[in-house]
């Protein structure tokens, strides 16, 4: 990448909206040892739409809680401290989304495919070992925001990198090396880092693709969750093309794409759970 274009990239990321102020707030907290859940919860419950969303999130049905879960009190002596925060920092970032970017992109597609991604690396985490589904949860969701960076603040490179992709079927993330030296994970990773994200949220996001992809609980359900959302057609970030899973993800979920996928059953109530939250 040429000196220029990362100066640019890194005063875009910098430009990309900062949370709101309770959420800035919950952030404070979190960096504090002597927080305590309680003050979590309260700054949490000053905000209800937030509170819809991460409430709406936990009780979706793929969860097969045992029962509801009716406030975030109960959410985290149920889900734990860690788990809540992290899920309302992701419920947050999705509530920044820019409303118009490249003509191109279709935000709200791009929401449906990682809302869905989402899910899936849930549902997914529920059978490896050291890894929190809710975490992986969040992951997915954020897995794609590098492209909207892209998609409001580099446009042209962005659409090129699109025409490209769609035209040969290759993957996006090559495209954008091609054409700018950088990929959208690698941004996504810049975007979460500046927004205090966990390192392993982070190393999820930018390590997800290529040579570089590396052998994690959390990257090998959120790529995986990726693969199975473009195959069934959840959403649309810009990208058709399906991978098979490396060798190290495919001995960590116990098969090929083709057999984790069948193995997961009816997934459409989760896309219907996914597009009843875009629409919050």
């Amino acid at each position: 990448m040429n000196p220029d274009l990362a100066e640019k990239l890194v005063a875009a990321v910098d430009r990309m909206p900062a949370f709101p102020k309770n959420v800035q707030e919950l952030l404070a907290l979190t960096r504090d040892l002597n927080c305590s859940p309680r003050d979590v919860v309260l700054v949490i419950e000053k905000d209800p739409v937030l509170t819809v969303k991460i409430l709406r999130v936990i009780n979706a049905a793929y969860f097969n809680l045992p029962r509801p879960i009716t406030s975030i009190n109960h959410a985290v002596i149920f889900l734990g401290f860690n788990t809540i925060k992290n899920l309302a920092l992701g419920v947050a970032a999705i509530g920044m989304l820019p409303a118009h970017n490249s003509d191109d992109f279709d935000g709200h597609q791009c929401l449906l495919h990682s809302l869905s991604c989402a899910g899936i690396a849930q549902l997914l985490a529920l059978r490896v070992t050291d890894v929190d589904p809710m975490e992986c949860y969040v992951a997915g969701m954020l897995h794609d925001f590098g492209k909207l960076v892209l998609a409001q603040y580099f446009p042209d490179e962005f659409k090129q990198a699109l025409t490209r992709s769609h035209a040969n079927s290759t993957s996006l993330h090559l495209c954008l090396r091609d054409i700018m030296g950088t990929d959208h994970a690698s941004i996504g990773a810049m975007l979460v880092e500046k927004w205090r994200f966990p390192e392993k949220l982070i190393e999820a996001i930018r390590y997800q693709y290529g040579p570089e992809i590396k052998d994690t609980p959390m990257i090998a359900c959120v790529f995986t969750a990726n693969q199975i959302s473009k195959k069934m057609g959840f959403g649309f970030a810009g990208n058709a093309c399906v991978e098979e899973l490396p060798a190290p993800i495919a001995n960590r979920l116990g098969g090929t794409l083709d057999e984790v996928r069948a193995s997961l059953g009816d997934l459409a109530p989760l896309y219907e759970e996914a597009k009843k939250f875009s629409r919050m």
